[in-house]
């Protein structure tokens, strides 16, 4: 279910069917995929399920499988957002980082979701006391008001590429494009990470997390909802499938929640994803589950 962009590279390294299916064949060859961490096991879950670590263990098959001096890196979302908000198991990122490490394989943590206070931290990888080699991140940098992205690395690979040897006139890392370091993107940023810092918004995020969390369970129960996952400041709200609504069924339901009940969600799949402002007050937060409570039982 990894969503890493829709450019070759991370539709290749994805694994969400939709967004593969017009390039199988022509995508970057000998990627592999970890089964997917999501089970209807456990369902309407506050945070993480259980039993990561034990998922995780099939990594050290697929390096076994291709010998670990064939593999560069391991990636993956702390909390997987366009795959139907799915938490990471308890254990899991943990366990991977062991395993990356003891094989001297790079552990990268793409945190486009999960970074600037979505979980209650600058990024997720604090939340859960885990150093990846590589973090990339976007949207939150600049608070969505300008297009910005950015990667992250460890001082050893920073080293690896500006003491490569390479000559004083040419750039170490020629890896630019037209928009590169745009001066309004860099304003944005620093003008939101302002916000953040004073008004303390990863804390605040922090600390509405379980309202949040107990709000969102409150629509167990409602029609066709079959599971509810939630971690800091998101909610997944999955519905029963029904393959003759596919698309139609969340369009529905974008169109609806926006013209009669003056509410902005986000559909991937058969799932209602939130993601609201860091800034949501409580009241807003229970007017926001009783409207969606009201959509669903309209539409689902």
């Amino acid at each position: 279910r990894a969503y890493h962009g829709v450019g070759f590279g991370g539709i290749s390294v994805g694994g969400i069917p939709f967004n593969r299916r017009m390039y199988n064949g022509q995508l970057l060859p000998n990627v592999s995929h970890l089964s997917s961490t999501h089970s209807y096991d456990q369902t309407f879950i506050k945070g993480q399920p259980e039993g990561g670590a034990a998922m995780a263990e099939e990594l050290e098959k697929i390096i076994y499988l291709n010998d670990p001096s064939t593999i560069a890196a391991v990636i993956a979302e702390p909390m997987q957002g366009s795959g139907g908000v799915v938490p990471s198991p308890k254990g899991y990122l943990e366990k991977l980082r062991e395993i990356t490490k003891k094989h001297g394989i790079l552990l990268i943590f793409d945190e486009v979701i999960t970074g600037f206070g979505r979980l209650g931290h600058l990024w997720a990888s604090e939340r859960y006391g885990i150093e990846p080699d590589m973090i990339t991140f976007a949207k939150g940098v600049t608070s969505g008001t300008v297009p910005m992205g950015g990667v992250m690395a460890s001082s050893d690979i920073y080293n690896a590429f500006m003491q490569g040897g390479t000559q004083d006139h040419v750039a170490e890392f020629p890896h630019g494009y037209t928009y590169t370091a745009h001066p309004l993107a860099i304003a944005a940023a620093n003008a939101a990470l302002d916000v953040y810092l004073e008004e303390d918004l990863f804390n605040r995020a922090k600390e509405s997390e379980d309202f949040w969390a107990d709000c969102a369970m409150e629509l167990k129960g409602t029609k066709n909802v079959i599971d509810i996952r939630t971690i800091g400041l998101t909610a997944g709200i999955e519905l029963s499938s029904r393959p003759e609504l596919v698309g139609q069924r969340g369009l529905e339901l974008l169109d609806r929640a926006f013209h009669e009940h003056n509410l902005m969600i986000r559909v991937t799949g058969d799932t209602i994803a939130l993601t609201p402002p860091l800034i949501i007050s409580r009241q807003e937060i229970e007017q926001l589950f009783d409207t969606l409570k009201k959509l669903i039982n309209s539409v689902a």
